[in-house]
């Protein structure tokens, strides 16, 4: 929908495509489905589902046997972002570093994107 043809809509790391692979091969799932959603703090949050197909209009991300779905109303908002899984003493977890993002609240739980307008006019002049 708002990606550029032949160019990937997100990134995924070594680390990730790794984690994302565990996940589908463990649970026998077709995909993870990456959204957004209104919520938290900063307006934003990032929303990961186990899914079983696509639906009409998700971008399939596809890279060494993982398997990334973005749902349609996140396409714009994910255009550019870098997906990462990292591991710490504390705690590990999907990473999303977002070109898109212009705050995050304190916990980094929730984010806000640039403007609609602003980010389809950086996309359309990608093209």
């Amino acid at each position: 929908m708002f990606g550029i043809p032949g160019q990937s809509p997100v990134t995924i790391t070594p680390a990730a495509v790794a984690q994302i692979r565990k996940l589908m091969e463990r649970d026998g799932r077709y995909a993870l489905r990456i959204g957004v959603k209104k919520g938290g703090c900063a307006g934003m949050e990032y929303t990961m589902d186990y899914v079983d197909g696509s639906e009409a209009n998700d971008e399939v991300v596809e890279q060494d046997g993982a398997r990334v779905l973005i749902a349609p109303m996140a396409q714009m908002f994910l255009f550019g972002t870098e997906i990462d899984y990292e591991t710490s003493l504390l705690e590990s977890g999907f990473k999303f570093r977002n070109p898109n993002v212009v705050d995050a609240c304190g916990c980094g739980e929730s984010i806000k994107f640039k403007d609609v307008e602003e980010l389809s006019a950086e996309q359309g002049s990608q093209g």
